[in-house]
């Protein structure tokens, strides 16, 4: 790494060591784990586009389907709603599959033709009835069972921490149903196309409240290990003892003692993955990649698969937004099918990418944890930036307004940033190599 990007670092680094000194540390920190998971997720984006050139913009739902594997891996059982309707759904979605299994055998196994058309209709249009009459009282049945505070066939009730790798296995597999039909299609029609399906997800998630209690959210998931509550933590008296040695607050240490231990889980599963992310770009796999990237019809030529190549790796981003989603939702504690947002969950997550250098790991690394701090400051800058604005205007409404929506300062400030960037350094902080 040469001086001036280690000079970067540095300059990202202070801003943070800023942050704690003049604000809180708290805040810095809360600051730096939000960025941290959005750095996870944008490396996953480099890997689609740095790596291949595929412009996804579905980081969205990956995201949210990350976060739906911690409700069903970790989230305790809800044994009530399981025996009011857990068999019925269970059966009803074995049936939706077999349905459209057997339309997809009698697809390739029938003579093209309309008897052929006919009876795929027949088996998808009879699956779908059949699926929805075992479906729909199973479904009524789970939902009015204690809707108050369940409503939901709950989880497994595993550790948080085996749900983050099924978070990336279930978004890899939407990917993979993703990546067979939209591949196909051209790089604007793609955007398009997963722009779509990732709001069809968070819409499913909102609306099926038998799954993850839609728009009531579910809340109260475990932590990590080796994270506790603070609650408990403040009950220790080994804690007490130490923090009362240094006279510090015990609410306040406790809080910011969490805060760490969930920056170190971060920190050390985005050294894994730039670790493995550094030895596959350098690697004729990486190679190759950026080969069919710059020039397919060459790759082509040259006898490489470039769908299946294309497949491969957006199956791979998507499982690393898929894990970074079910890391931000074991943080949160909760899952907020609302809070999954264009804006937040993928648009900022490629400004990410395109700011720190496409193709570049390390530049997505110092991309995220820039915009990742840029984007959250704004709310404790933006007010006192526009009350030295408008210092000079008469007291009124329009003043009070420009003031009380400084926090949307943060649109205007991303986007002159990205002109910025753009501008005078269109391949990035630090361009791919």
């Amino acid at each position: 790494m040469t001086t001036r990007n280690l000079m970067l670092f540095g300059a990202v680094a202070a801003l943070y060591l800023l942050t704690g000194l003049g604000e809180s540390w708290n805040l810095s920190l809360s600051i730096l784990n939000s960025a941290l998971l959005a750095t996870i997720a944008a490396l996953g984006v480099n890997m689609q586009w740095g790596y291949a050139g595929l412009f996804s913009t579905g980081v969205m739902g990956f995201t949210a389907l990350g976060g739906l594997a911690v409700v069903l891996v970790s989230a305790r059982p809800n044994v009530e709603n399981w025996q009011a309707g857990g068999a019925g759904i269970l059966l009803a979605l074995v049936l939706g599959a077999v349905s459209v299994v057997a339309a997809v055998l009698a697809w390739k196994g029938l003579p093209r033709g309309r008897l052929r058309a006919l009876v795929v209709a027949a088996i998808l249009i009879g699956g779908f009835f059949l699926f929805r009459a075992v479906f729909d009282p199973a479904v009524t049945a789970t939902e009015a069972v204690n809707p108050q505070y369940a409503g939901n066939l709950g989880g497994l009730g595993l550790p948080s921490l085996v749900a983050w790798p099924v978070g990336g296995l279930l978004a890899a597999s939407a990917a993979w149903a993703i990546g067979k039909t939209a591949l196909g299609l051209r790089s604007d029609y793609l955007a398009i196309a997963t722009l779509g399906i990732a709001e069809i997800i968070v819409a499913f998630l909102k609306n099926e409240d038998w799954l993850a209690r839609g728009v009531k959210n579910v809340t109260q998931l475990p932590r990590p290990w080796p994270v506790p509550l603070e609650v408990d933590l403040q009950k220790d008296p080994g804690f007490l003892d130490f923090v009362a040695s240094w006279g510090w607050n015990p609410v306040a240490t406790s809080t910011i003692l969490i805060k760490l231990l969930y920056a170190g889980l971060f920190v050390a599963v985005l050294a894994a993955i730039i670790w493995a992310f550094e030895r596959a770009l350098n690697s004729p796999w990486g190679r190759m990649m950026r080969a069919i990237r710059d020039n397919e019809v060459a790759a082509a030529a040259m006898g490489k698969d470039v769908t299946r190549r294309h497949l491969q790796v957006f199956i791979l981003g998507s499982a690393v937004i898929g894990f970074a989603g079910a890391m931000a939702t074991s943080m949160d504690g909760q899952l907020t099918p609302g809070s999954f947002q264009p804006l937040r969950f993928t648009f900022l997550i490629w400004v990410m990418v395109i700011i720190g250098g496409s193709g570049n790991n390390w530049g997505t690394v110092l991309g995220g944890l820039l915009i990742g701090w840029l984007y959250f400051a704004v709310e404790f800058l933006g007010p006192g930036m526009m009350a030295a604005i408008t210092s000079a205007m008469p007291e009124g409404w329009l003043k009070a307004h420009l003031v009380g929506s400084a926090e949307h300062m943060r649109l205007l400030t991303l986007g002159v940033i990205l002109l910025l960037v753009l501008r005078f350094s269109p391949r990035g902080l630090i361009p791919e190599k």
